[in-house]
């Protein structure tokens, strides 16, 4: 059939019409944003949440909308460094400091909501010496000196973040100095100034309690709040002072108990305070050197009674502790230079002898068979009673750089990732198998072992490798780096694919029960345990904040690389079960700068100086 010169046109035009659509729906954001002035630095909070740093001051991207959540001018620039993210908590705390740090500027911003919930200015303060968030609790505890109004008084105030409404204030004597963090309790608050240490009835300001410590750093408190303990820290972090404190106000140990170097880690129990304290001497040399002993972690327990050390000979480090674990009978520790070792609480070694293992203990968890330990050059499981290896034949290879594991329960085995091999140990009898070879391309080594429903997925960020369950490979896709240049923007963007859920190791050294050996388990479901930790707070901030904990990933199915593409750099959606590409984004930038929120869906694409663009990646 012959077809006229002009129908020939109209389906040319049609096509090119439906090519350039194609073009136009990869390269269109979802939704376009305007900050208004330079972007400094692009921060994806917990929350879900883009936070933006500009010349201007701080914005807030929640898509939904082209809208700004919040635009926050009042003290200009801000910069990196006078941020901080409450970690579990959805706001951010902005602090300036100007000459002779005479003028003190803060303010908190809900995150979340977009509210400003206080700030200097707004709440007739001048001068700020502390702005402390306290969780579960979701207040903000305030103190420094008032503006002309209130005669330039020293007070403290305490307001709900809910509201951002006052809920107490008081004046303090004379020119008072808080010297530390105060511990807000359910029937008061502690200061801890420079003179003393006094609990105040917030509601009216007057004093309940004065000891005679002073310069108390931080406290902390247990569940009951009846064993308090205030720890007085040096400036250079050489030593630690630790004071334990009654209800009534009364001091229960006569001395402090001076521990060598600073705190890091500790547990309230009933027989005492179990601590963890680092010692570094990287930096002297001589007399000071020799003074302060070798560079290691120091781990006392110490009497609930009188603060004496209950140990009489403390167990050796020769290293610093990774891993810290309070068990039923003892204390389970992990030393990064390598080593495990268990200790009852009346300081007598469990183990017959100390577990030798590789440097850098990725992973302790329990399993049904023992401790399971992951290093950068060995795997094993051991028996926790009496630190004997379980498997017949130990896992080891070369000391890795990337070292990944999961646990396959249709097959009843962990499988763990190094050396460009995957390793299958059988859950029952402890054999250790090679399952295949996994020889990435790009010098790549896998940084992720996953179970899928048809196999096992193993990813880089360039790379992505499907085995089946005997380990024979389906399929392996692999889309080089748009170069070395930008490798650095590619790191940024392939690891805040996780962002949120990468942040959940160190925020969750954060929560209460770090010091709990867990079972091994999941990424997601670790994110998803991250939000116990919120469940005592209120507010619909929080609220929402625990729902993004709980819900699953929104690209749980789907993988994100950074490549060259025909039409210049972009990112491809790539399915994790059959490795086929679902979708590109053009991002026409050599070095993107760019971040994903793997649990909300979306990419943030810093389209130029003061624009973020963002798409919908579950389309």
């Amino acid at each position: 059939m012959k077809i006229s010169t002009t129908i020939r046109t109209m389906l040319c035009l049609s096509f090119l019409i439906s090519l350039s659509a194609i073009a136009q729906r990869a390269e269109t954001p979802d939704y376009k944003y305007e900050v208004g002035a330079k972007i400094n630095e692009m921060k994806l909070t917990q929350g879900g949440t883009m936070v933006v740093a500009t010349n201007d001051g701080l914005v807030g991207i929640k898509p939904g909308s082209n809208d700004l959540l919040f635009n926050f001018t009042d003290y200009g620039r801000v910069k990196p460094e006078e941020l901080s993210f409450i970690p579990n908590a959805p706001y951010v705390v902005v602090g300036q400091t100007g000459f002779g740090a005479m003028i003190t500027k803060k303010a908190v911003i809900d995150y979340m909501s977009g509210k400003k919930l206080f700030s200097t200015e707004d709440n007739g303060w001048k001068l700020i010496m502390r702005c402390d968030v306290m969780m579960p609790q979701n207040k903000l505890v305030v103190a420094g000196q008032r503006k002309k109004a209130d005669k330039f008084a020293f007070a403290v105030a305490i307001y709900d973040l809910n509201t951002g409404e006052q809920d107490s204030y008081f004046t303090l004597k004379g020119s008072e100095q808080i010297t530390g963090r105060p511990l807000l309790l359910s029937d008061g608050l502690i200061l801890p100034t420079a003179r003393n240490l006094k609990k105040m009835d917030p509601s009216t300001g007057a004093e309940i309690w004065s000891i005679k410590v002073d310069d108390i750093s931080w406290m902390v408190t247990d569940e009951t709040e009846k064993e308090i303990y205030g720890f007085e820290t040096k400036p250079s972090g050489s030593n630690t002072k630790v004071h334990k404190v009654g209800v009534d106000g009364s001091l229960l140990w006569a001395d402090p108990h001076k521990v060598k170097g600073r705190v890091v880690n500790f547990e309230i129990l009933p027989q005492g305070l179990a601590i963890v304290s680092n010692v570094d001497n990287s930096g002297k040399s001589g007399l000071g050197k020799l003074a302060s002993g070798r560079s290691e972690s120091k781990i006392g327990f110490l009497s609930a009674t009188n603060g004496e050390d209950l140990w009489e000979k403390a167990p050796k480090t020769k290293g610093y502790v990774q891993h810290f674990y309070i068990m039923e009978d003892g204390i389970l520790f992990g030393i990064y230079e390598g080593g495990i070792n268990k200790i009852s609480f009346e300081g007598k070694t469990l183990f017959k002898k100390p577990l030798k293992t590789g440097e850098n203990i990725l992973t302790m968890a329990n399993t049904p068979q023992g401790l399971i330990y992951i290093t950068s050059a060995d795997a094993n499981i051991v028996n926790l009673e009496t630190g004997e290896q379980v498997w017949n034949k130990p896992l080891k290879y070369k000391r890795a750089d990337a070292v990944s594991s999961t646990f396959d329960e249709k097959n009843n085995r962990y499988l763990i990732s190094a050396d460009d091999k995957l390793f299958a140990v059988d859950a029952t009898s402890g054999d250790v198998s090679t399952l295949a070879e996994s020889k990435f391309e790009g010098k790549e080594d896998p940084t992720r072992v996953e179970i899928r429903d048809g196999g096992i997925l193993l990813t880089s960020s360039q790379n992505m490798m499907m085995l089946d369950w005997e380990g024979n490979q389906g399929w392996h896709e692999y889309y080089r780096a748009p170069g070395k240049s930008a490798f650095g923007a590619i790191l940024m963007g392939a690891l805040a694919v996780a962002s949120a859920a990468a942040s959940t190791a160190s925020y969750m050294e954060a929560n209460r029960n770090r010091n709990r050996l867990g079972y091994y388990t999941s990424t997601g479901e670790a994110y998803a345990d991250l939000g116990d930790s919120m469940a005592m707070a209120t507010g619909a901030s929080v609220a929402e904040m625990l729902r993004r904990f709980k819900a699953t990933s929104a690209t749980k199915d789907s993988r994100f690389v950074l490549t060259k593409l025909d039409e210049g750099v972009g990112l491809v959606k790539l399915n994790k079960d059959t490795g086929s590409k679902e979708k590109e984004i053009i991002l026409k930038d050599k070095k993107p700068e760019y971040q994903v929120d793997e649990f909300g869906g979306i990419l943030y694409y810093k389209a130029n100086g003061s624009s973020i663009f963002a798409y919908d990646l579950r389309k």
